[in-house]
């Protein structure tokens, strides 16, 4: 490898700061490299240096980066239509897509409103939320992440992104605590949330995401969603469920609500679900979708961009990929093993957690210089990793799901190097 970053990746940066507002991008002298290309688990920068990638860009190249089949399913529709008129004349792939996501989430949910960020799925579900339940006022979790758009903010749980704009979340969220597996038990964190819920009955939906991404890939205790469930029947309150990060194989299942046989009113997905074309979804059962009247013509809520010609294709190929590689299956093998060689990692003074499931895993140090200089010092030597937690503190590993397992392992002994050299 060449010095990382490299010249080109350097002058790019240069560029960047020149031009792209402030606040976006991260830059300093060791930060970041610009990719060129990527293919399965690996990305090439600017500079011709070659990384494995331990982020899926975001969790979003589950089948890959750069999958040949999707790529050419992408390729061929472009040649055929790339834009249709969203909520004016569809197109038949939309349909395609509607009846493909009908058969691999439970039969309960049964329509589908398509956006095209997770942010634009969360926007969807809010509303439709208010429309079913009559009441405008939303519960989540602390530590949540679910977007940064003004709707998605509102559930938000990390404060460094509300208060900047707290001003104008006039309808503030009821935030729970997010229940730490091994610290609580499923009931009594369900009861504690029962109890605060009970007290609040404008609360419209429940937001939950079934696995932390953000806050550092926390893990709930076993049964926490289902007693959830039974909570929200009981307060009539909508329940959104948020597999924007952890859907299409990432946690070892299809979804992570597969996992204890949940069914949320609503659920969100997005990210890996057209290996990088921009579309996401809203999908509830019909009893609280119904509630948004015929359109007459004029939709409440669309976008531009609805039903994306290229993104429905792109995400039909991408479920044919995950199906065909029995990737949600794979990423649950990889993981144990995974997770095994992570907690090795506890004997280091500076680990303060390890924790995840399927290829979703966090590493939690002692504070969020170290993880800074890990993330750093593993891109030196050829890992690309992602710094999260609500305190900087964690280092999260959710590799596309097609990694070679000696990738994975080399990728492990690089970060265990780099935190190593971190104490």
């Amino acid at each position: 490898m060449s010095d990382v970053p490299g010249a080109r990746s350097k002058a790019l940066a240069s560029l960047l700061r020149r031009y792209e507002s402030r606040n976006v991008t991260f830059v300093a002298d060791d930060f970041p490299v610009f990719w060129e290309a990527a293919s399965g688990a690996t990305v090439t920068d600017a500079d011709g240096n070659e990384y494995v990638d331990c982020t899926a860009a975001f969790g979003v190249a589950n089948a890959g980066h750069c999958n040949p089949r999707v790529a050419e399913a992408i390729s061929q529709q472009a040649r055929r239509l790339m834009h249709g008129m969203g909520d004016v004349h569809p197109t038949e792939l939309r349909i395609r897509l509607f009846e493909r996501l009908a058969r691999l989430l439970p039969a309960e949910l049964e329509k589908t409103f398509l956006a095209t960020t997770g942010s634009e799925a969360i926007e969807a579900a809010l509303k439709t939320a208010i429309l079913a339940a009559g009441k405008t006022r939303f519960a989540a979790f602390r530590g949540a992440y679910h977007g940064l758009s003004f709707g998605a903010l509102a559930v938000g749980g990390i404060e460094r992104f509300r208060r900047p704009f707290a001003g104008a979340l006039h309808a503030e969220a009821l935030l729970l605590d997010y229940p730490r597996d091994g610290a609580i038990s499923a009931s009594e964190a369900a009861g504690r949330a029962r109890e605060l819920l009970a007290r609040h009955p404008d609360v419209a939906a429940l937001v939950i995401e079934p696995i932390q991404g953000r806050a550092g890939c926390v893990v709930p205790p076993a049964g926490y969603l289902a007693a959830l469930r039974a909570v929200c029947d009981e307060l009539h309150i909508v329940m959104v469920v948020d597999e924007i990060f952890t859907g299409f194989g990432r946690t070892g299942d299809w979804f992570a609500i597969d996992r204890e046989r949940v069914v949320p009113d609503i659920l969100c997905i997005g990210k890996a679900m057209a290996s990088g074309m921009p579309i996401s979804a809203a999908v509830g059962r019909s009893a609280v979708m119904d509630a948004w009247p015929p359109s007459t013509g004029e939709a409440l809520h669309t976008s531009t961009y609805l039903g994306s010609p290229l993104g429905c294709a792109a995400a039909l190929a991408t479920i044919d990929e995950l199906e065909r590689n029995v990737l949600p299956a794979r990423a649950a093998t990889l993981g144990a093993g995974l997770g095994k060689r992570l907690q090795t990692l506890r004997v280091y003074e500076n680990v303060r957690d390890v924790r995840g499931r399927g290829l979703l895993w966090g590493v939690q140090l002692a504070a969020a210089a170290s993880a800074t200089a890990v993330v750093a010092r593993s891109l030196a030597r050829g890992v690309i990793l992602l710094q999260s937690g609500t305190d900087g503190d964690t280092i999260s590993i959710s590799p596309p799901l097609v990694i070679d397992e000696e990738q994975l392992m080399h990728a492990i002994d690089v970060l265990e190097e780099a935190i190593v050299a971190n104490r």
